[in-house]
C-alpha cells in the first residue's frame, strides 16, 4: 500500500474507476476526513474549504461538485471496501 499524502489538493471530481486508483490511495486521509465531517453533519461548504481547499464563496459550483463526488466515491462505491480490506488490491 502507498503512503497517503497528508493534506493534498483534490481534483474537481473524484475518479469514477471501478477500482481504487493511485489518486484514491494518495488521498486516503482526505477521504477519512470527509467521512468524519459527514458523521458530524458538517456543512459541505466548511468541508470544501478546509478539507478540499476550494473556497465555496468564490467557486460554489466547483466546491460542491468536488465535495459531492469525493464523498459519493468513498461512501458508496469502492472506498469503504478499501478500509474494510485493509488496503487496495494490486
Amino acid at each position: 500500500m502507498r503512503a497517503p499524502l497528508l493534506d493534498p489538493d483534490v481534483a474537481d471530481e473524484a475518479p469514477t474507476s471501478p477500482v481504487l486508483t493511485s489518486y484514491d490511495e494518495d488521498r486516503l486521509l482526505t477521504y477519512i476526513r470527509l467521512l468524519d465531517a459527514a458523521a458530524e453533519d458538517a456543512d459541505w461548504r466548511e468541508v470544501a474549504k478546509i478539507v478540499l481547499h476550494i473556497d465555496p464563496e468564490r467557486e460554489p459550483e466547483r466546491a460542491f461538485k468536488a465535495w459531492e463526488t469525493h464523498v459519493a466515491r468513498w461512501m458508496t462505491t469502492n472506498g469503504y471496501k478499501y478500509l474494510l480490506a485493509g488496503g487496495a488490491p494490486h
